[in-house]
């Protein structure tokens, strides 16, 4: 019977940590540190996790600047939102909350972000930093992950891990921030073949795609740590992940439920990075 990581509980410690670090700065420095986040439309999931930024903004002791826009709001006007954001001192970190309404350029949008505010690590610049191993942020969701693992105690090095998932946000950062750490990394999607037996190698895995249990306990190796980074909403209304958690946790040793597990991590990490680009600003080691 598996460990259950308690996302809630490690997201606690991490921002636990930022708040002392936070306070700490702010004695010896005199520098408040700043998130701003831009919300365009009135997208309820959108707006709940804006919600959620704010209120781990007030635990840890940030500034938190909220720009809700219409979903009539144009290219240009957005960019140069972004522009004065972007010279804004007090503003540390900028974060766009995504998706935006189809009429707006994403890609543009992202690309704008000052590399030194982007908090999200979605910039060109940070992504290829991540590739080379010389970041100063790393995606949140990613990050967060690798917390996870840490939790744990089990060491990545040598390990078997397998990512099943090839997004930008998640599982392309995931398997380079693994490979960091001198895990064997394989990378499966919707193009592989006999994906069960990829699960059944991986001392680490990875899941997000956002297939409701996808994977199921006999694609699972006895032993295995199992991250699921899915969140899926069945049509009884409850919430499940990317694996099939019942029979799951009678394989793996450690693994995350859904909700409670990678989610909480998200917004810590967010957190963390915002911190950075503060002490990076103002030269703080």
């Amino acid at each position: 019977m598996a460990n259950i990581i308690d996302g809630k509980a490690v997201s606690a410690r991490v921002k636990e940590e930022i708040a002392k670090e936070t306070a700490s700065v702010k004695a010896k420095y005199g520098i408040n540190i700043g998130l701003a986040v831009v919300i365009v439309g009135d997208d309820p999931a959108s707006r709940i996790y804006v919600n959620n930024k704010k209120k781990a903004c007030e635990t840890v002791g940030f500034a938190s600047y909220e720009y809700a826009l219409g979903a009539d709001i144009t290219q240009e006007e957005l960019l140069q939102l972004i522009d004065k954001l972007n010279k804004d001192d007090s503003v540390n970190g900028i974060l766009v909350q995504l998706p935006l309404p189809k009429h707006l350029d994403e890609k543009a949008v992202i690309n704008s972000i000052s590399p030194e505010k982007d908090v999200d690590a979605f910039h060109p610049v940070n992504v290829g930093k991540i590739m080379i191993g010389e970041y100063s942020f790393l995606p949140c969701t990613p990050a967060g992950i690798m917390e996870l693992i840490a939790s744990t105690g089990v060491e990545i090095k040598g390990k078997e891990c397998v990512v099943v998932g090839r997004s930008n946000i998640v599982g392309k950062p995931m398997s380079m921030l693994l490979l960091h750490q001198s895990g064997t990394v394989t990378i499966c999607h919707s193009k592989t073949q006999d994906l069960a037996d990829h699960c059944r190698k991986a001392d680490i895995l990875v899941v997000a795609v956002g297939v409701p249990k996808l994977v199921t306990g006999d694609m699972i190796k006895e032993g295995a740590v199992v991250i699921d980074v899915g969140m899926n909403r069945l049509e009884n209304g409850k919430l499940c992940g990317d694996v099939d958690f019942d029979s799951a946790k009678e394989k793996a040793s450690f693994i995350t439920p859904v909700p409670g597990g990678v989610g909480p991590m998200t917004i810590a990490m967010l957190m963390k990075n915002t911190l950075t680009a503060a002490k990076i600003k103002h030269g703080i080691e």
